[in-house]
């Protein structure tokens, strides 16, 4: 047994390191291979395609092709196809010839379309991202750039800095032939490695200066709000402990004469269980959830600096999201246990399917675009299967273990206060006073808090600019989850002054509204700050846009509904209630 593991582990170690693109360290002479990604128009980011989708040719160097290397690669679209040009560490090559196209009618469209379009194509060479130019349009007349120069900058025996510069513009012209050269040459560079990839960053678009100013105006609004939270539980509810100890010390009849209102009324319904419970139990395991992955990838994003290495970021959310399922389970579980629920199986899978259910079958539908459009962003079948092992195999188990243990060790109801076997009548109200007004109104402030890196981290993903403030994002999202907690509990005190107990769904809704403003904001950020088009990148945009407003509105109602669940409980526990 003891020999079996350390082979699996030299096995697994030799796998890891085998390969200069993974150790980063050359030999003079030694082979460096560039990868051709994928090609497609600059307006719509997502739009990709393979790079021999095009009329273009391989160089005369044979050697695997079409590989994904990660999970992540292959769901984000990673098209890695070998080029087969002849680079060679410190080895300067002269301009050569390594392949021609002969253009007949279908190439001939195919690149005046890709010319027209502003078609940008991706290499990797070292795990530096480069990208070029297909060609340009002139006086109505269709170039492509023919000679590709790479200077190639080393710091000892790493790469540290690629560049391309697209030269020899040949007027493209039915029936005629296009030579494609390359050149190389070496330079040496004082850059570190550590340092490669902060020529990819803009410092000029994430403005450290536009990020203190959100951060202090959301702060100022965390203030506000917890002021305003502080004066309810300190002056209103001092007041309403002082009225119903007043209350105490009448006798049946005058107390039955007195003026009563105000949420102590409805402490014999207030811990009835939410409607639906399953369902609400499952969407506040899955908050649970996305809360702690959000917080663990962004702190393993600000120590390791995940940006720099391909797919990394979507490996890591991936892993963390899987290992966290019990957290799911667990919180789900026993709120569910809490409330009374006897189809705890049911519930189960509810908790562990929802996201991966939405996101599936969100990707499920805009695949079918993607393959219309032959689009590298065409999810492989055998992804499929590997998402879906993930999902029946360590996600569901780790699900059902944090289920068992949350119905065991927290799944016993422990309410201030019993429940009235018989629901008090809901008393009516001012307008302003309902549910559905207050949801609608809820998130309003979060949205305030948070709108400013929307359009950061926006413009990051759907444009080409790579996010790397995620300290910032850190200090964003705590600001976030303070101002949901605070509105969401003068949102529930307005409510339960009312007496209307309904403060769970209302709770998670108010908060979770965040979402629908969020959404509101993406649509005008298509029309009015990017340039997409077509039906693919549409739906593409639209389609992800709702999954990552949905998940943003569950995490947070269910940091809304824990804050609001914590204050419930705490003033009906201070109050003598007979």
């Amino acid at each position: 047994m003891r020999k079996f593991l350390t082979t699996s582990l030299l096995f697994l170690l030799a796998s890891v390191i085998n390969g200069d693109e993974h150790t980063h360290i050359y030999e003079d002479t030694e082979e460096v291979v560039l990868w051709m990604n994928t090609v497609g128009p600059y307006h719509n980011r997502q739009e990709t395609y393979a790079y021999f989708s095009l009329p273009f040719c391989k160089g005369p160097k044979d050697s695997i092709n079409h590989y994904h290397e990660t999970l992540s690669e292959a769901l984000q679209g990673v098209e890695l196809e070998i080029s087969g040009l002849d680079i060679q560490f410190k080895v300067d090559v002269p301009k050569a010839k390594y392949c021609e196209v002969q253009l007949n009618e279908e190439k001939y469209k195919a690149l005046v379309y890709a010319v027209k379009n502003h078609y940008w194509y991706q290499m990797y060479l070292d795990d530096l991202p480069i990208w070029g130019i297909v060609g340009e349009v002139v006086d109505s007349n269709y170039y492509v750039w023919t000679h590709k120069k790479f200077e190639i900058g080393r710091n000892g025996n790493q790469i540290v800095d690629v560049n391309i510069t697209s030269e020899d513009k040949v007027a493209l012209k039915k029936g005629g032939k296009l030579t494609f050269t390359y050149e190389v040459i070496w330079k040496s560079s004082n850059v570190k490695f550590g340092d490669r990839f902060d020529k990819y960053l803009d410092p000029s678009f994430f403005q450290h200066r536009i990020h203190w100013f959100s951060i202090f105006n959301s702060f100022m609004m965390v203030i506000f709000l917890v002021g305003l939270v502080s004066m309810i539980l300190m002056r209103t509810l001092r007041k309403d402990y002082a009225r119903y100890s007043k209350d105490e010390e009448l006798d049946d009849m005058e107390r039955d004469l007195g003026d009563e209102y105000g949420w102590k009324q409805v402490h014999g319904d207030v811990f009835r269980p939410a409607t639906h419970s399953l369902l609400f139990s499952a969407l506040i395991g899955s908050g649970y959830q996305l809360t702690t992955v959000a917080l663990s990838v962004i702190i393993f994003a600000i120590l390791g600096e995940l940006y720099t290495e391909r797919g990394s970021l979507l490996s890591t959310a991936i892993f963390v999201y899987a290992a966290t399922s019990p957290v799911n389970g667990y919180f789900g579980g026993s709120l569910y246990a809490r409330m009374g629920g006897k189809l705890w199986i049911r519930q189960m899978f509810a908790s562990a399917f929802l996201l991966p259910a939405l996101l599936c079958g969100t990707a499920f539908c805009i695949n079918f675009i993607a393959i219309y459009y032959h689009a590298s962003r065409a999810i492989p079948f055998g992804t499929m299967v590997a998402v879906t092992c993930i999902c029946l195999f360590v996600i569901l188990p780790l699900t059902l273990v944090g289920t068992v243990l949350g119905r065991n060790l927290a799944g016993q109801p422990d309410h201030p206060c019993r429940i009235n076997a018989v629901p008090r009548p809901i008393p009516e109200k001012k307008w302003f006073m309902e549910p559905g007004v207050i949801i609608l109104l809820g998130g309003v402030l979060p949205f305030a808090s948070i709108f400013i890196e929307m359009y950061f981290i926006f413009t990051s993903f759907w444009a080409y600019k790579i996010y790397y403030v995620y300290g910032f994002m850190l200090l964003v999202l705590i600001i976030l989850l303070i101002v949901v907690v605070c509105v969401t509990i003068v949102c529930s005190y307005f409510l339960l002054n009312a007496e209307d107990y309904r403060w769970q769904w209302t709770s998670f809704l108010s908060a979770g509204s965040t979402a629908a403003y969020v959404y509101m904001y993406s649509v005008y950020y298509f029309f009015f700050k990017t340039k997409m088009y077509g039906l693919f990148q549409t739906s593409f945009y639209f389609g992800y846009m709702a999954v990552f407003s949905i998940g943003l509105g569950i995490m947070c109602g269910t940091v809304g509904y824990v804050g609001t669940s914590m204050f419930v409980r705490k003033i009906y526990s201070t109050v003598k209630i007979d």
